[in-house]
């Protein structure tokens, strides 16, 4: 749960409100900088309401977010082989499941989070020009930082993020793990219809692979 809550609350600092011609810009660095300067200003503008009715603040990382997230090509790698073998219907509800479970479940973390908390750091130049890792650091309450990374990619929309590595820990490995084992044993689409229900990504009660095994008879 802390990772997730880390995850929705850096992602969204890091892919916020953007102007559009701001999209193509060459330097995600400053692009994310600014997308997260833009965010807080309407955090700031309207804490109160938003901690009065933390359900308000979906609206507003739905709006904000989403479009600076490769949310298919992020929910591809998510389920990895079983994405080959899901329909087009299954993907499409994947993806909108996914995300707006995520949103509704941890999005309320961002009420209480300021801007002294957030560091951007500068872009370094990769071998791939439209491939590029952009590197952050969050503050805790307990004054020490964790790393932030954020994986993005340039296409004909500009650089939208895909992955995000908290602490080391990658946000899209870590959900394929979860969800493959839960697809293994219940099947995709009883995946999609629990978080369309309000469950939250990475909580699904099945039992780690090793342990859903029969053991061998020897």
């Amino acid at each position: 749960m802390k990772f997730l809550t880390a995850f929705v609350g850096v992602l969204v600092l890091g892919t916020g409100t953007v102007r559009a011609q701001d999209a193509n810009a060459t330097d995600p660095s400053q692009l994310l900088e600014t997308a997260a300067q833009n965010m807080l200003k309407e955090l700031d503008a309207n804490r109160d309401a938003y901690r009065k009715d933390p359900s308000k603040i979906d609206a507003l990382v739905e709006k904000d977010l989403l479009p600076h997230f490769d949310t298919e090509y992020a929910a591809r790698l998510v389920l990895g082989p079983h994405w080959r073998d899901a329909t087009p219907e299954q993907k499409k509800r994947f993806i909108e499941a996914f995300y707006h479970s995520m949103i509704q479940n941890y999005g309320k973390s961002l009420v209480d989070f300021t801007g002294d908390r957030l560091k951007v750091f500068p872009t370094r130049a990769g071998a791939d020009p439209n491939r590029v890792t952009v590197r952050t650091e969050v503050k805790r309450d307990n004054g020490s930082t964790v790393p932030v990374n954020y994986s993005m990619r340039r296409g004909p929309d500009g650089w939208k993020a895909w992955d995000v590595v908290i602490d080391g820990i990658s946000y899209v490995k870590s959900f394929r793990e979860d969800f493959g084992t839960e697809i293994d044993q219940k099947g995709l689409d009883e995946v999609i219809s629990r978080m369309e229900k309000g469950g939250k990504p990475g909580d699904s009660g099945a039992a780690p692979a090793a342990a859903a095994k029969p053991a061998s008879k020897g």
